[in-house]
């Protein structure tokens, strides 16, 4: 099951789903890619582009992947099946795979949030006493940004940096995945992992509504006040549920949001050795709003105020910043462009020592 020779069916061709299909098979995989039908008829007369921040550039051929729309000719011969589709899909992916997947394959969860993995154990709970799926979590710590123009090779850019790290438990699992530009690592454990990187995911929401790149949000005090703000009311949610969340590549919650109060210059400076981002990476929530799409707002905020009603702690620039994005949803105008003090209600300004 995980030897070079198995079969990889990635279920859900967004931006995270593409990346990792296309390196899997430019390094010998055998990957096939469940998508929809317009992609697979771009992907099967162009090719996917595949970039990133180190400065690889490649256009892996058609002929690499087996692509396909229909679910059972995917999942009917799937050794491991790597899930990549939005938090709000997830109950319907894994109707699917218990329909057409074996009972044998292994399941994992490549996506936002922390429920995932049990939304699928859930779905593929065995209504006999046969074999059951095993489901198993990962967590993906960057950005990848897709262009996609007509006529054109459609572009998968990994916009910053990061290893994928993934559940322990499934021997070889973890060496099969990992290759050149989309590393794998076993991680002892992965719930901890998924809670650090929730944490850096409560800024998909403010950058959607900021309008601006990750680069430019980041390089204003004001909008990284509101990222260590909600950080702070995340972290004493968490708290108050006795979670514990981990480092995020090797930087604890608490580090990142103390340094997100730092003035420009000397954030500057701490932001060399903590992240790298391209120019143009922006939230996948930004893209769902321009795409007019549901987000994932009640899978990232949406998880730290469950738990904040549930152990009587106040989260309200989390609950602010919800709701902003809901009225973003219902408005289908995509991003709001709002400014950081219209986020926080109150002047920033006053907050701020000079650059």
């Amino acid at each position: 099951m995980t030897s070079p020779s198995a079969s990889i069916v990635i279920a859900g061709a967004g931006s995270v789903g593409a990346y990792v299909s296309a390196l899997l098979a430019a390094a010998g995989r055998n990957v096939t890619l469940l998508l929809r039908q317009p992609l697979a008829e771009t992907i099967a007369a162009h090719g996917l582009r595949i970039s990133d921040l180190d400065g690889r550039d490649k256009t892996v051929p058609p002929t690499a992947l087996t692509l396909t729309s229909d679910p059972e000719t995917a999942f009917r011969s799937a050794d491991i099946v790597l899930v990549t589709v939005k938090s709000h899909d997830t109950a319907a992916m894994a109707e699917l795979i218990a329909n057409y997947a074996p009972k044998d394959a292994v399941v994992v969860s490549l996506q936002n949030g922390v429920q995932n993995a049990d939304i699928l154990r859930h779905g593929l709970r065995p209504d006999d006493l046969g074999p059951e799926h095993r489901v198993v979590d990962a967590m993906v710590p960057f950005n990848v940004v897709q262009t996609r123009v007509q006529g054109e090779v459609p572009r998968f850019h990994r916009a910053s940096s990061g290893t994928m790290q993934i559940e322990a438990g499934v021997k070889g699992l973890a060496d099969l995945l990992n290759v050149p530009g989309a590393p794998f690592a076993e991680h002892g454990d992965i719930e901890a992992a998924l809670w650090g990187k929730l944490l850096i995911n409560l800024n998909n929401a403010l950058n959607a509504l900021s309008d601006l790149p990750l680069i430019e949000e980041l390089g204003d005090r004001r909008w990284r006040l509101l990222i260590a703000g909600q950080m702070t009311e995340g972290l004493t949610v968490l708290r108050a549920s006795g979670i514990h969340p981990a480092p995020v590549e090797g930087f604890p919650p608490r580090l990142i949001a103390l340094a997100m109060r730092l003035p420009n210059g000397l954030f500057k400076l701490a932001a060399r050795s903590m992240m790298a981002i391209d120019r143009n990476a922006r939230s996948s929530m930004w893209e769902d709003l321009v795409a007019r799409r549901p987000t994932e707002i009640d899978y990232i905020q949406g998880e730290i105020a469950r738990l904040a009603k549930k152990h009587g702690v106040e989260a309200p620039l989390v609950q602010r910043v919800r709701q902003f994005i809901k009225e973003a949803e219902k408005a289908e105008k995509g991003s709001p462009a709002l400014t950081p003090e219209a986020v926080a209600g109150t002047p920033l300004r006053p907050q701020l020592e000079t650059p």
